[in-house]
């Protein structure tokens, strides 16, 4: 855990803070090319933090020029790997140094809670970039096993220039998701993130450049989804990842179909089931992963444990006890470090959020259901039946959906009755039954008596709509930011053998 300061020091780094605002292309800041800017605000106050370039088709055509030059020549791509883990390596260390300023810039541009940017977010995105630039000098190649008269060579080439696209509700560790691996691979990317969550993005490239990332390796274009079409639809990228909702996500698969085939990596929605069996032991532990799951970040996770999946003779003790864990769960100012619940990212969001809280009025409301201000809801539990719209629809806020259940096998049939498939978790004190129930569960993550995601060792990502064409995370994530190459070698003396 971090040490962390009291509420006013917070406010003082915050006001001190010198924030980022132009496109980060080609090494440098600059300006967009129309001289157009869009304010950022703060979530938990409204209050215009500042302003960001908003970038359009002309900038993102000159990110990726400048992003394929830097390919082409081989500043980074043709690089020795361990060349590109140092740099990788120094530009964790960067940001280690920096981390507190990292931290408070996150909260202030997302309403995360200084609480979680300081403990996980900012931490975890250092650890990831670490271990991707690591890893680097340790992934080998492969030979075939072919006949005697030739040598097969299997290899890993980066993949070329790749556009990442990123979701406002972890700003920095999903721009450590995907940077990692694709620079670690030896791509040049062109980044663009949320539109209200830039700052970071935009403070982590000058690091980058401080460490000693060539120029063009690392480009950010900000601004709306016009930038992330054009990004898309570009002729001279060759693949895009994207993080964010399953309707924006088809439309990367349209963009790609309708220009040069880009390869696409979704990781998209979900609707988790969280399973607890009436012989789960220590409720009070597994009311704490609860609720850990179900509103860390506000709910605004896609990976949030919003469907509490519970056999009869066990929920209302459960309930109890979820309860009295979330009287630590604290709404307020996200600056305060005793504050567990901060502000929605946007009024757009809370709007969106408002509306879920109104159906759930018409349910049986267990805990909380009230807005604590303007941009916060307190954590709230709802009781209502499984084909009801707070049980189908991805809320991605603090609202969790309880659903009785009579059995392990009713258990199983509710929790994979969903078009999503990101994470699941199911605790029970039986091993075989916890392993039967993962097995059969259809999500890219389950844990056993635990909420979680797993760590950087282990990919990321789902079945059926949240998600497509890769993995975050592991060694699996440097796959989809390469391409194979086979090498074939006549090694026969007979000019005219057959290569079979």
């Amino acid at each position: 855990m971090t040490d962390l300061l009291t509420h006013e020091e917070y406010r003082a780094v915050a006001a001190a803070l010198d924030l980022p605002q132009n496109a980060w292309i080609d090494g440098s800041s600059r300006p967009a090319r129309s001289g157009k800017t869009f304010e950022t605000n703060n979530p938990a106050t409204g209050a215009v933090l500042g302003t960001v370039a908003a970038c359009d088709a002309t900038d993102v055509d000159l990110a990726v020029t400048k992003a394929r030059a830097a390919f082409e020549d081989g500043r980074w791509s043709r690089l020795h790997p361990g060349a590109r883990k140092e740099v990788l390596v120094r530009l964790a260390n960067l940001m280690d140094r920096n981390a507190r300023e990292l931290a408070v810039m996150e909260s202030l541009d997302s309403g995360k809670t200084i609480y979680d940017c300081e403990n996980v977010d900012i931490p975890e995105s250092i650890h990831v970039l670490k271990w991707h630039g690591e890893l680097i000098d340790k992934i080998y190649d492969q030979v075939s096993p072919a006949s005697t008269d030739h040598i097969a060579m299997i290899l890993r080439e980066p993949v070329g220039v790749v556009g990442l696209v990123l979701p406002w509700n972890f700003p920095l560790l999903m721009l450590a998701w995907k940077i990692g691996p694709a620079l670690a691979a030896g791509c040049s990317v062109v980044v663009k993130p949320a539109a209200e969550t830039s700052l970071t993005a935009l403070r982590l490239a000058e690091l980058a450049a401080d460490a000693g990332l060539p120029r063009g390796v690392l480009n950010i274009v900000t601004g709306g989804g016009d930038v992330g079409e054009a990004l898309g639809r570009h002729a001279d990228v060759d693949m895009v990842s994207f993080t964010g909702s399953t309707v924006t996500g088809r439309k990367f698969l349209h963009y790609s179909a309708d220009s040069n085939l880009k390869e696409i990596v979704l990781e998209l929605g979900g609707k988790n089931p969280c399973i607890v069996l009436d012989d789960a032991e220590d409720l009070d532990a597994v009311a704490a992963h609860v609720v850990n799951g179900a509103f860390w970040n506000m709910g605004q996770n896609c990976s949030a444990a919003s469907r509490l999946i519970v056999q009869h003779g066990v929920k209302d003790r459960l309930l109890a006890k979820v309860a009295e864990h979330l009287r630590e769960w604290v709404v307020g100012d996200p600056l305060n470090p005793e504050v567990r619940v901060g502000a929605l990212i946007s009024r757009a969001h809370f709007t969106k959020v408002l509306g879920y809280l109104k159906v759930a009025a018409k349910e049986t409301v267990v805990i909380g259901g009230k807005v604590v201000a303007e941009g916060f809801i307190e954590p709230t539990v709802v009781e209502a039946s499984h084909g009801s719209t707070l049980a189908s629809e991805e809320i991605f806020g603090p609202i969790l959906t309880v659903i009785p259940v009579g059995s392990f096998e009713e258990a199983i049939a509710v929790a994979n009755d969903t078009t999503y498939g990101l994470a699941a978790s199911i605790f029970t004190a039986n091993g075989k039954r916890a392993l039967r129930g993962a097995r059969m569960l259809r999500a890219g993550t389950v844990t056993v008596n635990s909420f979680g995601e797993g760590d950087i060792t282990t990919p990321f990502g789902g079945y059926k709509q949240s998600g497509f064409g890769g993995r975050d995370n592991a060694i699996h994530a440097h796959d989809q930011y390469t391409q194979l190459k086979t090498i074939w070698v006549d090694l026969s003396d007979t000019a005219d053998t057959a290569i079979e």
